[in-house]
């Protein structure tokens, strides 16, 4: 297997330093331009092969990519002239084949666990002459119909794949909704096929699909972190609306997006956008030159205001249908898919933004989930709990539960419940420790990697959460949710600008986007817009994902748990 560090890329890399005569002639640029042409061998669309791709790390190895994201300069000093490779269309053609391989095992699997080795038959009750179709062939049938329906819901089109749960939508909904035509003709048509091997090869062939392109998209995330397998994009707009977009792909390489230049409306060439290490590629006139001398496959316009009225129009009908594209990008953030939906009116693409509520049912459906799921984990973990109980109680002098109060849903104050992990004037030191230099934490949260106050017990119940399992007592009583935003201390709250108190709108959780973006190496801005967005984008099964996530920085809290 041939890996981004094998010879064969280290081959190509050498290649890099030769100016490509098609960007020289159709792009008026200066030299220190051109050697700062970022190229990528895996980024433009149709011209190569589906599977000419460089060497990459199998489907098992998803961690085999080189750990270092390099720069934008970096990347721009590739060659131009380096082969290309249709990366989305390849990649489409690798989810093709392995969901093939997928349902034909799933199905033919259902079929050999339901009626063995045997011929087993179809029987049409009305028409004699087809009175023996073998399920061998039905179940050839059915995997080819199974793969046309995901061709139909678009699930392997690159818009949805790598970030969002949308390509899992859709791979739900096509298999559903193929069982559900099935059904049907079968009725219409009164053939008797075995219920047990639709109700079994349902469930399994939709799990297996899952299953499959999470580990594909595991391995694609692994290579969008160093910049391959992405779009290059050339950001149009304001320095401050370009900043700002630039931050928010720079923040998530995962989404697939890998600006490569960008152009503002008093660009000059060799700049480049405050806070970042992406190039100024001229001005909003030079569109045309800087997609050539950049590479890029994706203009994305981040801002309107400093561009001429047609401007939008004119970059988009100078870009090649099929091989590029054009995006707007609103200055916009935080901001869930089902919330925003497009709506041309007398020829404007109007966004709409929804405002953020909770409906009745909403909220029922988090309670009802709340409880079922809180009572449940009380039960399994009591003997946890009672273990560590007595150690608590044996190891240091002191109640084995904590008890301070909090501020939760609508500003109200409550008693959050903890195993207690600090001795038992952990308060009285900690003005004391505040005057001290801090080595986590941030100006609003108090966090110290080597706390004095953590009892040796407490060290490891921190680093592992066993201390914040008592709040399930919490999310019974109805203070607390298991998902939510962190609950804060008064002293805390007292120090809120006003849109902060935002995060009040649902209850605090034992878990949320904090806990498994960072802890404490979060800033505070980063852990304020972490619960903003949590808050004005629910969703039960955002919930899920949050709690599969959590025990997984549970078990491996690496070092932002202390």
């Amino acid at each position: 297997m041939t890996t981004p560090d094998s010879p064969l890329r280290k081959s190509a890399d050498a290649s890099a330093g030769k100016a490509s005569p098609t960007a020289t002639r159709n792009a008026t640029v200066t030299s220190n331009q051109i050697d700062a042409t970022p190229t990528s061998p895996s980024t433009a669309e149709p011209g190569n092969t589906a599977f000419d791709v460089p060497a990459r790390p199998s489907l098992a190895e998803p961690t085999g990519a080189p750990a270092v994201r390099p720069t934008a300069v970096e990347r721009a000093k590739r060659d131009e002239t380096r082969p290309r490779t249709p990366w989305r269309r390849a990649y489409a053609n690798r989810l093709l084949l392995s969901d093939l391989f997928v349902l034909a095992w799933a199905v033919y699997g259902t079929q050999l666990l339901w009626f063995g080795w045997g011929n087993a038959q179809v029987a049409i009750r009305e028409d004699a002459r087809l009175s023996e179709i073998s399920y061998w062939l039905f179940s050839g049938g059915l995997v080819l119909a199974w793969m046309w329906a995901l061709s139909l819901m678009d699930s392997r089109d690159y818009r949805v794949i790598g970030a969002g749960n949308t390509e899992y939508v859709r791979v739900a909904r096509a298999s559903i909704g193929l069982f559900g035509f099935i059904a049907i003709l079968a009725f219409l048509l009164r053939v008797d096929v075995a219920r047990g091997y639709l109700l079994i090869a349902l469930p399994l062939g939709v799990t297996m699909l899952l299953l499959e392109r999470w580990l594909w998209r595991q391995w694609l995330v692994a290579y969008r972190t160093i910049g391959e397998y992405s779009a290059r994009v050339l950001l149009v707009g304001s320095t401050e609306s370009v900043a700002q977009i630039a931050r928010e792909l720079l923040r998530t390489p995962s989404a697939g997006y890998t600006v490569v230049g960008a152009c503002t409306p008093t660009g000059r060439l060799a700049d480049t956008i405050p806070g970042t290490s992406i190039p100024v590629m001229g001005n909003v006139d030079s569109v045309d030159k800087a997609i050539a001398a950049t590479g890029a496959d994706t203009v994305a316009v981040t801002s309107t205001d400093d561009l001429p009225p047609m401007k939008v129009k004119q970059i988009s009908w100078s870009l090649e249908a099929g091989r590029q594209h054009l995006v707007l990008a609103p200055s916009i953030t935080d901001i869930a898919g089902p919330r925003i939906h497009t709506r041309p009116v007398a020829g404007l693409p109007l966004i709409h933004v929804e405002t953020p509520k909770f409906s009745r049912g909403q909220r029922f459906l988090k309670r009802t989930v709340d409880l079922v799921a809180s009572l449940m984990g009380v039960v399994v973990l009591s003997p946890l709990f009672a273990f560590l109980a007595i150690t608590v109680r044996l190891t240091s002098r002191g109640p084995v539960l904590f008890r301070q109060t909090r501020v939760g849903l609508r500003g109200k104050e409550f008693r959050m419940l903890k195993f207690r992990s600090m001795v038992v004037n952990a308060e009285d030191m900690l003005e004391q420790l505040s005057k001290q230099q801090r080595d986590a934490g941030n100006e609003v949260l108090f966090k110290m990697k080597n706390d004095p106050r953590v009892t040796p017990i407490g060290r490891i119940m921190r680093k592992y959460s066993l201390d914040e399992l008592p709040q399930l007592f919490n999310v019974l009583g109805g203070s607390m949710s298991l998902v939510g935003p962190r609950p804060p201390l008064p002293s805390e709250v007292a120090k809120y600008a006003d849109h902060v108190h935002r995060r009040f709108l649902a209850k605090p959780g034992v878990t949320g986007l904090w806990q498994v973006s960072g802890r404490s190496s979060l800033s505070w801005e980063e852990s304020v817009r972490l619960d903003l967005s949590y808050v004005e984008n629910w969703s039960l099964l955002g919930d899920i994902v949050i709690i599969m996530k959590t025990g997984k920085a549970a078990l491996a809290p690496g070092e932002t748990a202390h």
